[in-house]
């Protein structure tokens, strides 16, 4: 008989739910302005995304969210089983009106009725998709769009907030080379739940992370130059940009991030970390940016299913540019995992780049009162593609003012501000 799925104990699992619940749900960005206590207010209704794996912290969210004094709605799903992949078998099967379907009025309630949201992710089959026409998957994303935009609109407002968190699987601590136990270590040890008080260790972290968001953000950068042996990239950062970080969108999250004017992208940049994407997985990736696009894609695996996701609409242009400083990241192995691969410490810190849409709350101002028009203007990329890409090779990062003059901001994994 196979081993049994190992399942961290219950008082890991129920101070993993109290950060999620009482911490990262609640948060707000630095630039709304809206002041809050983090964590969810009596009455407040929270959406509870997992699959089977999970279920054990999906119970012990359910539980954290009504001691609180919430409400739950669940979105529970059934796992990838050998005997039937859900959604392999959705693609093998789907035409043309079936992958434009979009559940408009059920989706619409839901964004309406949520306060919060918060998705475990515990996937069984990191490659489900192997072999799967990805025109397909992507015409998929394509319209599932309106449900990202309604949350967007929403969580600009102050009205939303949501969080993802990690469930470890023995299909991914495969896809990482550990064990299951070493897996859930990494887990463990990157949310602060092996301390008395993981809340209190996150708020001295993101303290620490704040300091640095800020003086990022009294730089007035107009472009930065990414430089390393793999990479020689420039990225402009655009007008009314504020640098940000986490918050709580993800549990971990280490990283300062901002989305720049994908204009004013230029150069080339290769990523030493594989990519798991559509059930696909993607090695190898090499960029190479003109006038703010991307005009060549290479990848030593995976690259057709590359090439249709950038095909995607405007996802061959950057949604992200991101920092991630080693000395807060307590993660330090391949997770085969991007929430967590996009916030791993290591000797060189952690760079990388989202291709697709951008984030609203790297604006400098009230996102709210921006209108599509003026996104545009400014350069803020639409998507219905988010792809972080990440690279824990050597990068310095060399910021260029708008005043003029230059400054080193990050070299050998760390902010050198």
């Amino acid at each position: 008989m196979p081993n049994k799925p190992y399942h961290p104990p219950q008082d890991i699992l129920d101070k993993y739910a109290d950060v999620l619940v009482n911490f990262a749900l609640g948060s707000v960005d630095p630039m709304t302005g809206v002041k809050r206590k983090r964590g969810i207010k009596k009455g407040e209704t929270v959406m509870v995304q997992a699959s089977e794996s999970a279920k054990p912290l999906y119970a012990a969210v359910l539980k954290a969210v009504w001691k609180a004094g919430g409400h739950a709605i669940g979105r529970y799903a059934p796992d990838n089983e050998p005997w039937f992949k859900f959604d392999r078998t959705f693609f093998e099967h789907a035409e043309d009106h079936q992958l434009d379907f979009f559940p408009e009025s059920y989706f619409k309630g839901m964004v309406e009725q949520a306060d919060h949201l918060v998705v475990i992710m515990s996937e069984t089959d990191k490659q489900s998709l192997l072999g799967i026409d990805p025109e397909k998957i992507m015409r998929r994303g394509v319209a599932y769009k309106p449900f990202m935009e309604w949350r967007n609109e929403k969580e600009n407002k102050g009205k939303f907030t949501w969080t993802l968190a990690l469930y470890g699987t023995p299909a991914a601590a495969k896809e990482a080379q550990l064990s299951e136990k070493d897996y859930w270590q990494q887990i463990i040890q990157a949310c602060f739940i092996d301390k008395k008080d993981p809340i209190a260790e996150w708020q001295k972290v993101y303290k620490q992370i704040e300091t640095y968001r800020k003086k990022l953000d009294a730089l007035q950068i107009e472009k930065v130059h990414v430089l390393g042996p793999d990479a020689d990239l420039w990225i402009t950062i655009g007008e009314k940009r504020a640098w940000s970080h986490g918050g709580g969108r993800n549990i971990p999250s280490f990283e300062i991030f901002t989305s720049p004017d994908w204009r004013g992208t230029d150069g080339w940049i290769r990523f030493n970390q594989p990519l798991f994407r559509y059930g696909n997985l993607i090695t190898g990736i090499e960029l190479e940016f003109k006038n703010g696009k991307v005009i060549k894609a290479k990848a030593k695996k995976g690259e057709k299913v590359l090439r249709h996701m950038i095909a995607s609409p405007n996802a061959d242009k950057v949604g992200e540019f991101s920092l991630t400083d080693k000395r807060f990241s307590r993660i330090t192995k391949f997770m085969a995992e991007t929430l967590f691969d996009e916030n791993m410490g290591g000797p060189h810190g952690n760079t990388h780049i989202a291709l697709g849409n951008a984030y609203h709350n790297c604006y400098k101002g009230n996102p709210a009162k921006v209108s599509k028009k003026e996104w545009k203007r400014l350069g803020y990329n639409d998507s219905p593609v988010h792809t972080d890409i990440v690279s824990t090779s050597p990068r310095t990062v060399t910021a260029y003012f708008k005043k003029g003059g230059q400054k080193i901001i990050y070299q050998d994994g760390e902010f050198t501000l």
